[in-house]
């Protein structure tokens, strides 16, 4: 077992799933508070690893290291649960088990006290066969704990489906945090775990909001022509990220993702049409924003968040194959209804606070017990 350390800059090894846009923005929002007073190892891959490499690559408390890690699968354009799942099943079989002894090796040498997850699996094994207490900080985990009774009974058993992989991902956890707008009750026996909101980066949190005359679309790679179509028929320019810069399409402009210049979009659009992602709708509504979302039909965590918003009335939904100019044209007719609803939650959604507080709390007791240990040790 390790000594307990004197001085008070810890070092902490964090993992993350590397697949879509809020896993990355959360953990980078999280690495921006703990870099300030500890050292920081982080596993993850693909798009998460690009953006966590630009932002921290110049960073001596940050190290980025590169993973494999696994990849939603699409067909035709759509998610493909059947394929996805074959992929995931592959990776635990061939990929998992030396990565976990990848891990063991560099949380030894780096000498890490504690472990964070956001819904990837190695870390957390190897975190276990080290004696490292762990801290699992995602949005997945309210398939397990949260009560989602007011959902459609479809997605109900969708939830349930789902929730196994979360219990393949994660083992056992010294706290639990789950991170989303929606605050549902918890089921018996989840009353341990914590709930927090999105966690918003510093520039989120501290952007003002203005209504500009224009609107704001975030889509995935995949998304149709025909949702391109009823964008450029809506009556007022929009501009997309997340598509790459291209041509426009009428007044649909297309740009690159850049952060800055997105939050000061988001800060001074009219409204959001976007993918569901939890971590963009808690920015949105910080910013008091309203939403019409375009969930994928195969993408269930997608739809649930598209539930849990509407039921909040803080804007509304459909899905990304059926979405015409029709819909897009009356959800914005109807922004102002959806003015009071996000007037009481804009500016009181940040959970960033909430999370390092958890998360310095079981570093104390992690090396109050080291310490202990050590004093209780035959000399």
């Amino acid at each position: 077992m390790r000594a307990a350390r004197s001085h008070t800059l810890a070092h902490i090894a964090i993992s993350l799933c590397g697949e879509g846009r809020g896993h990355a923005t959360r953990i980078a929002t999280l690495a921006e508070r703990l870099r300030d007073r500890h050292s920081l190892l982080i596993f993850t891959s693909a798009d998460a690893f690009e953006f966590l490499g630009r932002r921290f690559g110049s960073d001596d408390r940050v190290r980025v290291v590169e993973i494999p890690g696994i990849v939603f699968q699409y067909t035709g354009g759509r998610l493909d649960i059947t394929r996805s799942i074959a992929t995931g099943l592959e990776y635990q079989a061939r990929r998992l088990g030396p990565l976990v002894d990848l891990m063991l090796r560099e949380l030894d040498a780096f000498g890490a006290e504690l472990a964070v997850t956001d819904f990837e699996p190695a870390l957390p094994r190897a975190a276990a066969r080290l004696g490292i207490p762990l801290v699992s900080v995602d949005h997945q985990h309210f398939l397990l704990a949260y009560d989602l009774s007011t959902l459609p009974w479809w997605l109900q058993w969708q939830a349930w489906l789902m929730s196994h992989a979360v219990w393949m991902y994660v083992t056992e956890t010294a706290d639990t945090v789950v991170s989303a707008f929606f605050r549902p009750p918890l089921k018996r026996g989840w009353e341990h775990v914590v709930q927090v909101g999105p966690l918003l980066r510093r520039e989120v949190a501290g952007a003002a909001p203005h209504h500009g005359g224009f609107v704001l679309s975030y889509l995935r790679r995949h998304t149709p022509f025909t949702a391109l179509a009823a964008l450029a028929d809506c009556g007022l320019p929009v501009r997309v990220y997340g598509l790459g810069e291209r041509e426009p399409v009428g007044p649909v402009s297309f740009h690159a993702i850049d952060e800055r210049r997105f939050i000061d979009d988001l800060a001074g659009c009219r409204c959001l049409v976007s993918a569901a992602g939890n971590q963009l709708i808690g920015e949105a509504m910080h910013l008091g924003k309203p939403m019409l979302l375009l969930p994928e039909r195969a993408h269930a965590e997608q739809l649930m968040n598209s539930h849990f918003l509407a039921g909040m009335g803080c804007g509304d939904f459909t899905l990304l194959e059926q979405v015409t100019s029709g819909h897009v044209r009356r959800f914005l007719d109807r922004l102002q209804g959806f003015r009071p609803a996000l007037e009481a939650v804009a500016g009181r959604i940040d959970g960033t606070n909430d999370v390092v507080r958890v998360i310095e709390h079981r570093l104390t007791a992690a090396r109050s017990e080291q310490a202990s240990d050590a004093v209780g040790s035959p000399g």
